[in-house]
């Protein structure tokens, strides 16, 4: 939630309902909070009220070590969504020998940004909240770009939080995918969280992802804490 800001939050009852707008689910959903209520039935209508007045559809974060939320969502008529896999890496192979490709940035600079926008499938809208959301970022952070041939080819940025660092919002041009790229470019971020004190890392990837997951265990995330899903209400017509 660090390394992921949303902007626009409340606290529900023991529950954290994140609204940041734009179609990223992580920033626009009600998370358990450590220690919090497992059952979200008491807080349904109320979160139902409040997404629908922001023109959203209501959205709970599932993981799997509180998977008690599950049922009562189930039966409240939430479907699932977008299985997603944290994975841990304990950075014992880092740091390793560094690309001068790849630039380093301890904020997200236009030039960052701009590059974001044209390597994501994100529209304007969606281009905005994610601007607005790392600039909200108060940890030590590192934005790093690989370029090839003159153009920005990869992206990931990455945030440490008591000694753990995470990986975040890691993408490759279509067109240099499996050339080594993306791989380079997480591996400047860790080489950096190390030097900023991280004694390991971590990222979330989406579960049908293979291109994605093979990646990362090629870097050392091979191993599983635990997995989330979504459940999301659509308001009825």
């Amino acid at each position: 939630m660090s390394a992921w800001p949303s902007p626009r939050q409340m606290l529900l009852s023991g529950w954290l309902l994140r609204a940041a707008g734009g179609s990223t689910r992580r920033t626009n959903s009600v998370n358990p909070l450590r220690g919090g209520p497992r059952d979200p039935a008491a807080i349904l209508a109320a979160a139902e009220a409040t997404y629908a007045a922001l023109d959203q559809a209501a959205l709970f974060r599932v993981p799997s070590i509180a998977a008690a939320m599950d049922g009562p969502l189930a039966a409240g008529g939430y479907t699932a969504e977008g299985e997603t896999l944290t994975l841990f890496n304990g950075l014992s192979a880092w740091p390793q020998p560094q690309s001068a490709a790849t630039r380093l940035t301890a904020e997200a600079d236009g030039d960052w940004l701009q590059a974001r926008a044209a390597l994501s499938p994100a529209d304007t809208a969606d281009s905005a909240v994610f601007e607005t959301m790392v600039r909200t970022i108060m940890l030590p952070r590192i934005f790093a770009a690989t370029r090839h041939e003159g153009a920005v080819v990869a992206l990931a940025y990455g945030v440490v939080h008591d000694g753990l660092a995470v990986v975040e919002a890691v993408v490759t041009d279509s067109r240099w995918r499996q050339r080594g790229f993306g791989r380079q470019t997480v591996g400047a971020v860790l080489n950096w969280a190390v030097t900023a004190g991280a004694g390991a890392a971590c990222l979330q990837v989406v579960a049908d992802n293979p291109a994605a997951l093979a990646l990362y265990r090629s870097l050392g995330f091979t191993t599983e804490l635990y997995r989330y899903h979504y459940r999301r209400k659509f308001p009825t017509v």
